[in-house]
């Protein structure tokens, strides 16, 4: 072989490994540390198998700093990340914003009418799909089947408060630390406010009129904190207004709690032996109502979009269809069992004959189906959101709000005071910011 052929060859190598190496994206993720997104990063090689000329790199933060990192991101179209892990009350309004690049071009494969449709709807602005949901989660009723029992009660697939009432009174000991029921008490907008807003839309309050009048002076807000403070006052554990999630459910699986009305997500936790002394004790039931037409319960998803900031916008395509898709619910079936499979995203989830077999998974899906983000509340709102209000402004509205009623909680204002508080700082801020002339 002559030199120059030598050389000709050398170089067709190196033009072809650069070509190759060029051809290759890097996305960046942002997620969330919760279990069932560190799970996925665990998965990636089947991702890598169907992409090989894609690589991930993850930015996995808290809630909180995820929440943050993200919003200055988009905002600013900073470009740090190509992927975003963001929640149902983000996405409308980043997706009415401009801020996020449409999904409605997702493989014809990916099955996008196989979505739930509440959830679905929940992310979707004017039409257009803006984030694909990897979660989705409402709320429920999680009781104890034994000490309902032995009360000489049953608990009704969907009950009523008043209902909810006569059992916390029933399951209540408070001797023996048995309390009838658990409720989030600890003040912010995703805590005590997501309980209390869902709450609400079954009593037939809402957060504003059509016109963006606040509407915490009205009876319906009155009836909803009422019932909300003698259920945690008289049956409820001492030191309520501190309690959010993690509290909660650590004393529910310690068998202090007769009821927990919180998310669907709960009920693996709360029938896992390895963590729950009352594992095979646990019942479900629809979030309560007031037969009113709408039922007390939530609407969340965690999803993943795409910031219209991102010069990848392909690969990070790919990558939230392959994350959000059937067969990756398969992937962590196998890997992980069918109970452990990231739940409330996909019909035919629940119509698998072996999801079936999981004992929350029909009540899980009956609760996500009750609620409709696009219609919340028993009248008309010019809002979209079930347990929050799709604006900017609701995350300091919904947190400070939360304070005065947590505050009710604890016993340093009343009732009465914590609603008029309510109404003049969400008065003062709607005024502020336009929405009221």
């Amino acid at each position: 072989m002559t030199l120059t052929l030598r050389a000709l060859l050398g170089a067709t190598v190196s033009l072809t490994l650069a070509g190759a190496a060029m051809s290759e994206t890097t996305i960046t993720v942002a997620t969330v540390n919760n279990g069932d997104m560190i799970r996925m990063q665990g998965l990636m090689d089947d991702f890598y198998a169907k992409h090989p000329d894609i690589k991930v790199e993850w930015v996995t933060l808290e809630e909180n700093a995820l929440r943050q990192r993200v919003t200055t991101d988009i905002a600013t179209k900073g470009g740090q990340f190509d992927v975003l892990t963001i929640g149902t009350y983000e996405v409308p309004i980043w997706g009415k914003q401009g801020w996020l690049v449409s999904l409605n071009d997702l493989p014809a494969e990916y099955d996008v009418d196989d979505l739930l449709p509440a959830i679905r709807g929940g992310l979707t602005v004017d039409g257009e799909l803006y984030a694909a949901p990897f979660y989705g989660e409402s709320s429920m009723v999680m009781y104890r089947k034994d000490l309902m029992e032995a009360a000489g009660l049953t608990m009704p697939d969907a009950p009523t408060w008043d209902e909810i009432k006569t059992a916390a009174a029933a399951m209540t000991d408070k001797s023996a630390e048995q309390y009838g029921i658990c409720l989030r008490g600890k003040a912010g907008w995703g805590e005590n406010m997501a309980f209390l807003t869902a709450m609400s839309n079954s009593y037939g309050a809402r957060w504003f009129d059509e016109n963006w009048k606040p509407q915490f002076d009205g009876e319906a807000w009155k009836a909803t904190l009422t019932d909300y403070l003698a259920l945690l006052n008289d049956y409820g554990p001492p030191g309520a207004a501190n309690n959010g999630f993690n509290e909660n459910l650590s004393l529910f699986q310690q068998g202090k709690c007769g009821m927990w009305i919180d998310a669907t997500v709960a009920a693996s936790f709360v029938t896992n032996p390895t963590d729950s002394t009352v594992a095979d004790k646990v019942g479900f039931a629809l979030a309560p109502d007031t037969r009113k037409g709408k039922r007390g319960n939530w609407l969340w998803a965690w999803s993943l979009g795409v910031p219209a900031g991102t010069q990848k916008v392909d690969a990070a395509k790919a990558f939230v269809a392959w994350a959000t898709s059937k067969e990756y619910l398969e992937v962590v079936a196998a890997k992980e069992g069918w109970a452990n499979v990231p739940p409330g995203t996909r019909s035919s989830l629940y119509a698998n004959p072996e999801y079936q077999k999981v004992p929350f998974a029909q009540m899980t899906l009956d609760s996500i189906n009750s609620a409709d983000p696009n219609s919340p509340t028993v009248d008309p709102v010019p809002y979209v959101g079930v347990q929050f209000v799709a604006i900017p402004e609701f995350q300091g509205l919904g947190t400070a709000v939360g304070q005065q009623f947590s505050a009710a909680l604890a016993g340093t204002m009343t009732a009465e005071a914590a609603l008029a508080a309510a109404q003049t700082l969400v008065t003062t801020e709607m005024t502020r910011s336009g929405y009221i002339k």
